[in-house]
């Protein structure tokens, strides 16, 4: 069986059938739109967060949601497994359009594809190590498969998210 083929299915399958169509169009006042107050969104100085969160927890924007895709799901993987470009939340320059976010996203997508695509049976198996803090001795097909839920999960609300905009005010 190819494994390979078989776990990245799990993600690739929802990205180009369902999420990734749906985020054509996105217009920048959408991507910024702030839909309930005092949503966390990205600005000039970076992206809203705080530690420990707050209860609730703020509303997040679709930009908000970009960045965490952007840094904190595929780019920090991507860069410590792939080889990819350093990336944290604090020094990130977040995209202020929903163009640079789209190409900023299809890029890190396609990134985080081709490393899964080329991990062999003993990568699979091996502990991820440091880069992922206190489950560093997980295999590296436990942190593949939880990147999927968690981009399939984030991908989803900006979806609602489009839902709402286009029947705001009716």
């Amino acid at each position: 069986m190819d494994w390979n083929a078989r776990i990245l299915e799990q993600f690739t399958w929802h990205w180009q059938q369902q999420a990734r169509p749906r985020l054509d169009g996105l217009t920048d006042e959408e991507y910024l739109w702030e839909p309930a107050p005092n949503s966390w969104s990205i600005r000039p100085g970076g992206i809203d967060w705080a530690y420990p969160e707050p209860q609730p927890a703020p509303v997040t924007t679709i930009a908000w949601r970009f960045g965490h895709l952007l840094v904190g799901v595929f780019g920090a993987r991507v860069a410590s497994h792939f080889g990819g470009p350093p990336v944290d939340y604090q020094s990130y320059d977040y995209p202020t359009t929903a163009t640079d976010a789209l190409a900023r996203l299809d890029e890190v997508v396609g990134s985080w594809v081709d490393g899964v695509q080329h991990l062999d049976e003993q990568a699979w198996a091996r502990p991820v190590g440091e880069a992922e803090g206190p489950w560093a001795a997980e295999p590296m097909v436990t942190l593949v498969l939880h990147i999927h839920r968690e981009a399939i999960h984030h991908l989803a609300e900006i979806a609602l998210l489009r839902d709402l905009w286009a029947h705001r005010g009716r």
